[in-house]
């Protein structure tokens, strides 16, 4: 999914693999390619395990040790994979900042909320006391509370699951990064707490200029919201496009199957009445992926090739990348 001609992050094939000593390696994503541009929102779209956060985590090179992690992150031309120390944590919060999927476990119950921001200023720029405080304080004005003050000096048990996501999300623009990577921003919010929660999300994109990567598993929540969406199953890409062309007319099986389920619980309530809409079958072990079509198995349009070899990426639409052999061999 490029759009190299204006992007100022270009993520070239990326590939985080887990090796264990009794196991065989598991490759979480494999052969990324992205191509991020300032300002806008991309949603990164797939089911639970398909590597969505491996990639967020990725970014931010925060990998356990037992991950290798290969390719490349071309940040205005400057490649930041292999960075450490230093130079490292300068990415972290001030080029890539993180909007975690559970603020109650991110944010520390020991520390009010006003210190926690601060944390965050102290550790990228030399201002201190009043100035940090005053900082503090604008942007809890800036995520849409009227009483900074008083949540200033809160606790984050004190506060609403909502309250508490805004917090996480000043901490997260305290110091306007580039790319905000919001991970699954809503999915613990009922829904008025999630449209609220992806409208301050729009203002900070336009007062910041901010990029920034909406990792769901949820259609709904990039639908108005993402200008592009890059669909993951089991590590890869597998289909990419405008927002409004991924909705209207998604091209892969695996993408018209999740817009199916996202269409029916919409119209139908199925998911309130207890029946939840799935996907037949089930995600690939990374372990032990096969040669052909990762989706292959699940699939109701398969053919013999399917089993045989990994599709390449067709082009059937202009900017419409898709790997599926319904398009060509």
């Amino acid at each position: 999914m490029q759009n190299s001609n204006q992007s100022f992050l270009e993520i070239r094939d990326l590939a985080v693999t887990y090796s264990f000593e009794s196991d065989r390696p598991i490759h979480a994503i494999d052969g990324i390619r992205l191509g991020i541009c300032a300002g806008e929102v991309i949603g990164i779209l797939g089911e639970s395990g398909c590597g969505k956060s491996t990639l967020a985590n990725a970014l931010l090179q925060l990998l356990p040790e037992d991950a290798k992690l290969d390719g490349a992150i071309f940040f205005h031309g400057r490649d930041l994979v292999g960075l450490s120390g230093k130079s490292l944590r300068e990415i972290r919060g001030r080029v890539f900042s993180l909007i975690p999927q559970d603020p109650a476990s991110a944010l520390n119950p020991l520390m009010t909320v006003g210190s926690q921001i601060r944390e965050v200023l102290r550790a990228h720029f030399s201002s201190i006391g009043e100035r940090n405080r005053e900082r503090a304080m604008d942007l809890l004005q800036d995520v849409g509370f009227d009483q900074p003050n008083v949540i200033y000096s809160a606790y984050p048990h004190q506060l609403s699951g909502g309250q508490r996501q805004r917090i996480v999300i000043a901490q997260a623009v305290a110091c306007r990064p580039a790319l905000l990577i919001a991970d699954e921003p809503t999915s613990k919010l009922d829904p008025a707490l999630k449209n609220e929660i992806l409208a301050l999300l729009s203002h900070i994109r336009k007062q910041h200029g901010a990029a920034i990567l909406v990792i769901t598993h949820d259609p709904t929540v990039l639908a108005g919201f993402a200008n592009r969406v890059a669909v993951m199953y089991a590590g890869r890409i597998v289909e990419a496009g405008t927002s409004a062309a991924i909705f209207s007319r998604p091209l892969h099986p695996y993408t018209q199957a999740l817009m199916r389920i996202a269409t029916s619980s919409v119209i139908t309530g199925a998911i309130t009445k207890g029946r939840i809409p799935s996907i037949e079958g089930e995600s690939p072990n990374p372990s032990c992926l096969s040669v052909g079509c990762r989706f292959e198995p699940r699939c109701s349009e398969r053919m013999d090739i399917c089993s045989r070899q990994y599709p390449l990426e067709f082009m059937p639409e202009p900017s419409r990348p898709v790997n599926c052999f319904k398009y060509g061999e």
